[in-house]
């Protein structure tokens, strides 16, 4: 249980149980002692690129029916919204070209420093899969296939973080400010109109400012399973940190991180209710 790669967290009763999965791959900060030797990346580099404090944003929403699934394993071990084999030879010896430097495997840092002090050994990389990637994502998989058997649909929110300017990593580093709420949904094909609609009242009832699928789609959980077809609804929903931490010293604002806890628990019960209905 102590490097345990993600927690699951259940509504307390199954009367309250929604339709609704709470997704969040990037808040853990922990690597654990098997991958400690193959990393260079700093532990500032480790929070810094972590979505920090996502998971207490919404801690309460399996309260109101929700299940969460929640890393705690650092991306810089394996990236759980990134595919498995999106690997480069420069990152691990079995990968492939080109590819991305920030694929399942960090090689570079946002900053562009190294990571890793060489490329992965094959086995290296597979126990990398085996004993992070591949169980999230199978717990995953679990929790959409209950949903579907029992409300005829799955839908996951999946929660993000992103600083709030924009940085080199992600080709636009001329320091703009980005919008407050980003929702991803890859130009609205991976969820249903009223999920990605929903998303998007909430945020300006609250005064907040919404720029859809800028700069962030959504990643691998948005593409992947967002199959509106098949009744599974995937809204990516990135947060700037401005709204509720010190992003130079990673400490949760007093008063904000509060508002925004209580606004990311309505999102959570809204797109719950709208899950059954």
């Amino acid at each position: 249980m102590r490097d345990a790669p993600f927690l699951l967290y259940e509504p307390p009763s199954t009367a309250s149980e929604t339709a609704l999965i709470v997704e969040i791959p990037h808040a853990g900060v922990l690597v654990p002692a098997p991958f400690m030797p193959e990393l260079l990346a700093s532990a500032r580099a480790i929070g810094r690129d972590a979505d920090l404090y996502v998971d207490d944003l919404y801690e309460e929403a399996h309260l109101d029916g929700a299940s969460m699934l929640v890393a705690r394993t650092s991306r810089y071990v394996a990236d759980l919204n990134r595919a498995a084999d999106d690997v480069d030879a420069q990152s691990a010896v079995s990968g492939q070209v080109p590819s991305s430097p920030r694929g399942v495997v960090w090689r570079m840092t946002t900053e562009g420093d190294r990571a890793l002090t060489g490329p992965l050994r094959k086995d290296a990389l597979e126990l990398r899969l085996e004993q992070v990637y591949r169980p999230y994502h199978a717990a995953l998989r679990a929790l959409i296939r209950r949903k579907l058997s029992r409300f005829g649909r799955a839908v996951i929110l999946a929660a993000h973080s992103m600083p709030s300017n924009a940085r080199v990593a992600h080709g636009d580093d001329d320091g703009r400010v980005r919008a407050d709420v980003v929702p991803g949904s890859r130009g609205r094909t991976s969820a249903a109109a009223k999920y990605i609609d929903a998303v998007d009242s909430h945020a300006r009832r609250r005064g907040f400012t919404v720029a859809h699928d800028e700069p962030y789609k959504g990643g691998f959980t948005t593409q992947h399973y967002g199959r509106p077809s098949d009744n599974v609804h995937v809204v990516q929903v990135e947060l700037a940190r401005r709204l509720y931490m010190n992003e130079a010293t990673y400490r949760p604002l007093p008063g904000a991180f509060d508002e925004v806890r209580a606004w990311c628990r309505d999102l959570a019960r809204l797109l719950g209710e709208l899950s059954v209905q």
